[in-house]
């Protein structure tokens, strides 16, 4: 039997490492089999076991665990995922990383803008009470109005360049409390870097806060290491905020046109219940945002005038 340690190497490494978190995840009742009593060393199904389900040969199937085979058909590609019982997001994530291995994208993707243009600044402002900002792909905060902010508890003491959401989660001390069901956030969170730095594993945004992570959170390596690329999103999440107390709150995520990678998030609450009442309080106690100093210096001309 082919060894289980898996290596890694060359341009389908990341191929190769969903694959092996993947197949290990998955147990044989899971995929129909029906295993002996003895003890199984493997954790999930053993290599033989996925590649004889899949329809191919094992060490072709090793050669793609291992890195060494880049260019999977879409046939094979499709045999692993059904094998694997892969939904819709996996299976296309799948597809991205054999892309990527064997080196046919028709062009690198583009570089992500850290710019939020001034008309999404003002959407911000006219979202209020609603808690709403702007983030990149790797998670930094790039744009706020006052609720935006104080939802995060604790998040506005660190400076500018430092607030990011997958940071917050995982090292800020608050951020356990503020969440109540903090191991399906953070899980969540997880989910959604895998997918981006399978795609773009040498993006500097995205590797500096994960080799950060990595180093100073064994709860996201133990995350990082399962390699899950699906985050299993809530509707609605509850805060327990140490200023305005428990409040429940309807999250939408959107992607914005012409910017690559950035998101609006935004929170809502029903008019007239004591959550909307929280999310009001929230924003008229958060302190407003700096104005930009050529704002301020317009701002002291019209008053001397």
């Amino acid at each position: 039997m082919a060894s289980e340690q898996s290596t890694d190497r060359g341009d389908g490494g990341e191929l190769g490492q969903f694959l092996r978190a993947r197949r290990t995840q998955t147990s044989p009742d899971q995929v129909g089999l029906t295993v002996g009593t003895g003890l199984r060393r493997t954790p999930g199904l053993r290599r033989e076991e996925l590649a004889t389900l899949a329809g191919i040969s094992i060490d072709y199937y090793v050669r793609l665990e291992r890195g060494k085979e880049t260019r999977p058909s879409p046939a094979v590609l499709d045999a692993i995922a059904r094998a694997l019982h892969l939904d819709d997001a996996e299976h296309q994530h799948l597809r991205e990383l054999a892309t990527r291995a064997a080196r046919y994208a028709p062009e690198p993707p583009p570089p992500p803008s850290r710019t939020v243009r001034p008309h999404l600044k003002l959407v911000l402002e006219t979202l209020r009470p609603s808690p709403a900002y702007v983030i990149s792909r790797s998670m930094d905060l790039l744009a706020w109005n006052p609720g935006g902010l104080a939802l995060f508890a604790g998040l506005a003491d660190w400076p500018a360049t430092q607030r990011n959401i997958a940071r917050y989660l995982f090292l800020h001390p608050t951020a356990p409390i503020l969440f109540p069901d903090w191991d399906y956030q953070v899980r969540g969170c997880v989910a959604r870097l895998r997918a981006q730095s399978g795609i773009d594993p040498d993006a500097p945004d995205l590797t500096d806060l994960v080799g950060e992570l990595l180093l100073k959170s064994p709860d996201f390596v133990k995350l990082w290491e399962r390699y899950d690329v699906v985050g299993r999103k809530k509707i609605q999440k509850t805060f327990h905020h140490p200023d305005v107390g428990v409040l429940t709150l309807s999250g939408q995520s959107m992607h914005l046109e012409d910017t690559p990678g950035q998101r609006l998030g935004v929170y809502t609450a029903e008019p007239g219940t004591p959550d909307h009442d929280a999310m009001l309080l929230l924003d008229l106690t958060a302190p407003e945002p700096a104005a930009h100093p050529d704002k301020l210096a317009e701002q002291q001309r019209r008053t001397r005038s």
